[in-house]
C-alpha cells in the first residue's frame, strides 16, 4: 500500500525516465560598467577642440552609451575604446 506522499511523488516522477530530473542555472552578470566618456567628450568639444577631434570623440561616446543600452557590451566597449582615444 502506497502512503499519499509516495503517491504524488511517483506521480509526478516523468514515468520510465532513465535520467535523473536536471536543472538548468542561468548566471547573468551583474550591471558591467563600460564607460562612455559623455562628459570628457563634450568638454573636449567645447573647449580643447583641434581638427573637431572632440566632435567626432562626442559621436563615438554617444554610439557607445547606445550600444550599452542596447545590451551589446563589446561593442560599447569598442566605441568606448575609441573615443578614449580620441579624447587624449
Amino acid at each position: 500500500m502506497m502512503l499519499k506522499e509516495e503517491h504524488e511523488v511517483a506521480v509526478l516522477r516523468a514515468p520510465h525516465s532513465p535520467a535523473p530530473p536536471t536543472s538548468t542555472m542561468i548566471h547573468s552578470r551583474s550591471e558591467t560598467s563600460v564607460p562612455n566618456h559623455v562628459v570628457w567628450s563634450l568638454f573636449n568639444t567645447l573647449f580643447m577642440n583641434p581638427c573637431c577631434l572632440g566632435f567626432i570623440a562626442f559621436a563615438y561616446s554617444l554610439k557607445s552609451r547606445d550600444r550599452k543600452m542596447v545590451g551589446d557590451l563589446t561593442g560599447a566597449q569598442a566605441y568606448a575604446s575609441t573615443t578614449k582615444c580620441l579624447n587624449i
